[in-house]
């Protein structure tokens, strides 16, 4: 590899600092712009609603097609 190359221009440094680290973490956790509590009520109603409907459809279409085999192959009821 040559001495000019790509790799020597972007060299990263790596320290292990925890202090550090955490004051970082803390710094990003402060960006974040967390939801209400209202929100997180409203998603997570909806979010349990899309799956009872989601079974329950798939419930239907389960029985629908265990019917059409069934009838398929003469399976007794």
């Amino acid at each position: 590899m040559p001495s000019g190359s790509r790799g020597d221009e972007e060299r990263i440094e790596v320290a292990v600092d925890p202090a550090r680290f955490v004051r970082e973490v803390r710094s990003e956790i402060a960006k974040v712009t967390w939801p209400s509590r209202r929100e997180t009520l409203v998603s997570t109603g909806l979010v349990i609603a899309m799956a009872a409907a989601i079974a329950v459809f798939f419930l239907i279409v389960d029985q629908v097609i265990g019917l059409g085999v069934r009838a398929l192959f003469g399976a007794g009821f």
